[in-house]
């Protein structure tokens, strides 16, 4: 076993929260469209560590990843019934990159208010 098998079978554990694998995803993606407003997929290229990934962008910004395989990819936009774009072509919508920006602000002042606790 090589070092780069072993980084991806530590990908592999973090894929699926709470187990399941290819299914689990589907599943997973099934519910998070199911759950939010508005959802757009983005769809990954395969990269040397990762196969084909999903991104789903919510219409607030908030988003998940998840790896769906080039056949998934495929098959996702009738699946789900959501518009689906190719990634290397349209890009990361806005807001997704607003909403990123907001956590990290939410984050910051929350980390500030704890210290601030901390010193009384």
């Amino acid at each position: 076993m090589g070092l780069l098998d072993r980084f991806r079978q530590s990908v592999d554990r973090v894929r699926a929260p709470g187990g399941g694998g290819a299914t689990g995803d589907a599943r997973y993606l099934d519910e998070w469209v199911r759950s939010h407003v508005g959802v757009e997929a983005y769809v990954e290229p395969k990269t040397t560590v990762t196969d084909v990934t999903v991104v789903l962008v919510a219409h607030d910004g908030e988003w998940t990843r998840r790896t769906v395989g080039e056949r998934g990819a495929q098959r996702l936009s009738g699946r789900l019934g959501i518009p689906v774009y190719d990634v290397r072509r349209t890009g990361y919508p806005q807001r997704m990159r607003d909403f990123d920006a907001r956590r990290r602000i939410e984050r910051k002042r929350a980390m500030e208010r704890e210290l601030r606790g901390l010193g009384d």
